[in-house]
């Protein structure tokens, strides 16, 4: 039970920190967890690693920044840590189906990856 507890608190502080750099340490330190055991338990819970989470999460958030807004693509790309619009674009088209122009616009669905929620039953 208290695992749990600390596993969503160190799935708290990535959506907290979703805009900055992440260090990994330090979300398995949220957890009360040494690194290697935390990713492990990470993606048997979850079922993909914590840098898939983070990765999809981003690119989720992105593509509702760019939908929603007056936010430029690349504004996007730095925002979620992309060092180049083209690695962004890349990583947007292969996660959403669509480019994050065509995302802009409003041409065509974006795809969706909420926040992992832990619950008990």
């Amino acid at each position: 039970m208290e695992w749990m507890k600390g596993l969503q608190k160190a799935i708290d502080y990535i959506e907290e920190h979703l805009d900055e750099e992440i260090d990994y340490t330090e979300i398995a330190r949220q957890a009360y967890s040494s690194n290697f055991h935390f990713q492990r338990v990470f993606h048997i819970i979850c079922g993909y690693s914590v840098g898939e989470y983070i990765r999809n999460r981003r690119l989720s958030e992105a593509g509702n920044d760019l939908a929603c807004g007056d936010c430029k693509v690349i504004d996007a790309a730095l925002k979620y840590g992309y060092q180049s619009p083209e690695s962004f674009s890349r990583a947007f088209t292969k996660f959403h189906g669509i480019t994050p122009l065509q995302a802009k616009t409003g041409k065509g669905n974006l795809k969706s990856f909420s926040k992992v929620f832990l619950k008990l039953v």
